[in-house]
């Protein structure tokens, strides 16, 4: 026993006296990420760009108006947005999506830039662009208004990317019987941001099938777990977003108005982000002010858009610049005769909480004019 001790305690003792290993060599550092220049100022009388009315700061236009609206640099945020003592408050629901269940979108993510690859200049965008199959989960929420009556059918509001923060807007909305009584259905994006990821496939292409994938994968699910009914009438159905949301929630109404109306967008990426390229549409959500809407009848629908004077581009090229972007939509809207209310908002940058925290309740009710239940 003790010679097995003694070996044991010299074994150690040979161990600890020989050299530490030496540490492995560090991995080679990825490429660095290019520097994102700052989005410069933009000045709402610009010229080129709508005329537009300054409202006082602090103040936002009347939902019974159309037309083109500038908003102070302080962004107040509405008394609607936050939970009231009195009102009722609906419940909010939750589930899930997986990829592997969806026909219309199995799944992609961006491939990431190879070791050693030199990244973009400054300005230069984001390289060349790949992407391959891979899985998502998809959340999605569900509000219901406590006035809902079960069986009855309601009008409806999607949103994009799981936005919840109409929900308490609708709470208060609802009880000053400022907008109808509706169901509303926050829809996550599939993962990821940009041309060659998930969301991008999703939100940036410029064709009806998002707003088909809705209504066949997720509004089905809606009725089918909570017991509610939503309207067909597309006069009773809202949809709204930021960002490419917002790109995808006017495609959605554009592409197929038989299913929406009415449409709410904050920093609409109404830009050349498309990917893949459509040759049919080959400047992505540019081509809706560029072609679509200038080269088509005009469509029934009511339109509510802001954007911020620090919002995304204008250091590349004028099909990546937002607020151009939006400028030209209200341009081309105008022209065409739709109803629409454009606000751009001063001291707020690419979908402004703030911004947003001040005017949502406003487009709300914006968008929902003219209702009427049947």
């Amino acid at each position: 026993m003790f010679r097995l001790f003694s070996i044991a305690l010299l074994t150690g003792a040979m161990a600890m006296a020989q050299p530490p290993a030496a540490p492995a060599p560090p991995a080679p550092p990825g490429p660095a990420r290019a520097q994102r220049p700052p989005n410069p100022l933009r000045q709402p009388h610009t010229e080129g760009y709508v005329a537009a009315k300054d409202l006082p700061d602090g103040t936002v236009p009347s939902p019974k108006e159309d037309g083109n609206f500038i908003i102070g640099a302080t962004h107040p945020a509405a008394p609607e947005m936050a939970p009231q003592e009195g009102v009722p408050h609906g419940t909010v629901y939750e589930f899930t999506m997986e990829s592997a269940d969806s026909k219309f979108y199995p799944g992609v993510a961006r491939d990431t830039p190879a070791p050693g690859a030199a990244p973009p200049a400054p300005g230069a965008g984001r390289g060349p662009v790949s992407n391959h199959p891979a899985p998502y989960t998809r959340k999605v929420a569900v509000y219901v208004p406590q006035q809902y009556v079960p069986g009855t059918v309601a009008p409806l509001l999607v949103s994009a990317d799981g936005d919840r923060r109409p929900f308490n807007a609708l709470d208060n909305l609802i009880a000053q019987k400022r907008v109808p009584v509706m169901i509303a259905v926050a829809i996550g994006n599939g993962s990821g941001d940009g041309p060659g990821s998930e969301r991008g496939l999703e939100y940036d292409t410029m064709s009806g099938k998002y707003a088909e994938f809705v209504e066949t994968e997720v509004l089905p699910l809606v009725e089918s777990k909570y017991k509610v009914k939503l309207t067909k009438d597309p006069e009773a159905r809202a949809t709204m977003g930021g960002s490419s949301g917002g790109s995808v929630a006017f495609g959605m109404a554009w592409f197929h108005p038989e299913l929406y109306h009415r449409v709410l967008t904050y920093s609409g990426t109404y830009v050349n982000n498309q990917f893949p390229v459509d040759e049919k549409l080959p400047h992505g959500a540019w081509e809706l002010h560029e072609h679509l809407i200038p080269s088509s009848p005009a469509k029934p629908l009511r339109i509510w858009m802001e954007v911020g004077d620090r919002d995304n581009g204008g250091t590349r090229d004028e099909m990546h610049d937002w607020v151009l972007a939006n400028e030209n939509m209200a341009k081309v809207l105008a022209a065409k005769g739709y109803h629409y209310q454009f606000v751009f908002a001063i001291n707020a940058g690419h979908t402004d909480r703030a911004a947003i925290a001040q005017t949502l309740p406003e487009a709300l009710e914006y968008v929902w004019q003219g209702f009427k239940s049947k």
